[in-house]
């Protein structure tokens, strides 16, 4: 355990970020469809992070999954 979360077990990584309003509104239908289009992978942990300076807010989020490369390669 590290950091009082337990370990996650994953072999990939995929970040969605927006920093414009609207691709920030869409980027659920984003994460949506790219898991849609894999379905062999399952998610391990999402973590959410977001910043912004004086003009824009930034918004990302960072999937970590399993996908069964044997079976990929098949």
């Amino acid at each position: 355990m590290t950091g009082g979360r337990p370990m996650t077990r994953f072999n990939g990584v995929k970040v969605f970020s927006a920093t414009m309003a609207q691709e920030r509104a869409n980027l659920g239908e984003r994460i949506t469809e790219w898991l849609r289009a894999r379905p062999g992978v399952e998610v391990s942990d999402t973590v959410v992070t977001q910043s912004s300076d004086a003009a824009f807010h930034c918004l990302a989020f960072t999937v970590f999954y399993w996908e069964d490369l044997d079976q990929k390669q098949a």
